[in-house]
């Protein structure tokens, strides 16, 4: 009995291990491909500018959304100390830069700015209380938090001409733009006029940007009740004069 118990064990495995040699292995898994990296910025060439802050802003109009959307305001946020480099060689499309937005210094809801946008939409007189909790949350961990990103990086990846018929000047170009907004790193489109007069150079232009596009989540409030929409308006104006 003992041996016709061991001899049925040792043709079961004698099976299993001729079953196993006529069966192929699995090929072994790939690896998944690695992420895309990111586009480099365009390198520096030229004759390089700096951004003059005394003379350069920012502006950025938010917008109320929900359906308690009348409880709150659209406004008006602001930079007036914007920093960097501008750099123009002879080919213009060559041209790149870089500029810092640092975020302990932006305003919210000046008055002559509010002004400028019309009362319909910017009503003057924001109480103080609301602009600095407006300031409060924008600049809190749940959106920009300043904390821990104390500025906002915007470089040139490339220029581009404008498409074939559109309505743009000659001297505007398209700027592909690299953007760091807390530690997520994002690609926008945007028109910029470049204009240069001896030392100074301006850049101006505005676009609509979604708060997505940057990778931030609007603010919400009371299950959405009360919001900031996604879409933004974004103007600048930037003068920079020649480096010494």
């Amino acid at each position: 009995m003992r041996v016709s118990v061991r001899w049925k064990l040792l043709s079961a495995a004698a099976l299993l291990l001729a079953a196993l040699a006529g069966c192929p292995l699995r090929p072994p898994v790939p690896p998944p491909p690695s992420a895309a990296l990111p586009e480099q910025p365009a390198p520096h060439e030229g004759m390089p500018y700096d951004i003059v802050p005394d003379t350069s802003l920012l502006t950025v109009l938010v917008y109320r959304g929900g359906t308690l959307a009348s409880a709150g305001h659209n406004h008006v946020i602001a930079s007036h100390e914007l920093s960097g480099t501008i750099y123009v060689p002879v080919d213009l499309m060559r041209s790149s830069f870089e500029v810092h937005i640092p975020l302990a210094t932006l305003t919210v809801d000046e008055e002559a700015l509010r002004a400028q946008q019309g009362p319909a939409d910017f009503p003057p007189n924001v109480s103080e209380a609301a602009r600095e909790g407006t300031r409060r949350n924008m600049l809190g961990p749940t959106l920009l938090d300043a904390e821990h990103h104390p500025e906002i990086v915007l470089q040139a990846l490339r220029l581009e001409r404008p498409a074939p018929g559109a309505a743009a000047a000659s001297e505007t170009v398209l700027a592909r733009i690299q953007s760091a907004v807390r530690g997520q790193v994002r690609t926008f489109a945007v028109p910029v006029r470049y204009e240069r007069e001896g030392a100074t150079l301006v850049l101006s232009g505005e676009t609509a940007l979604r708060q997505s596009d940057l990778g931030l989540t609007p603010f919400s409030a009371m299950l959405g009740a009360l919001q900031v929409q996604d879409e933004m308006h974004v103007r600048f104006r930037i003068v920079a004069r020649a480096a010494k």
